[in-house]
C-alpha cells in the first residue's frame, strides 16, 4: 500500500495545524502557509501514518487529504 499527502492550495488558509500535527512531513513556509501547498504529493512512510491521519483531521479547511492505494501484488497472475 502506498500512502501520500496532498494540499489544496485554493483550501488552504494558513491555519498551522496540518504542520503542527505532522511535523516530520510538513512544514511552514514565511507566510506561515504549509510549505507543501499545490506541490506535488508527499510520500507518507509507514511509521509516519499516524502523523498524517492527524494533520488531515486538524485541517478545518479540508485542504489536506491522505491518499491511500494499493498496488497490486507482485506474482498475482491477471485473468485471461
Amino acid at each position: 500500500m502506498s500512502t501520500r499527502l496532498v494540499i489544496d492550495a485554493a483550501r488552504c488558509t494558513g491555519h498551522g495545524r496540518c504542520y503542527a500535527m505532522a511535523p516530520d512531513l510538513l512544514s511552514d513556509d514565511e507566510e506561515g502557509f504549509v510549505a507543501q501547498r499545490g506541490s506535488d504529493e508527499v510520500d507518507v512512510p509507514a511509521g509516519l501514518l499516524g502523523q498524517a491521519d492527524e494533520a488531515e483531521q486538524a485541517c478545518p479547511e479540508r485542504a489536506v487529504r491522505v491518499l491511500r492505494s494499493s498496488a497490486p501484488s507482485a506474482g498475482r497472475s491477471r485473468p485471461s
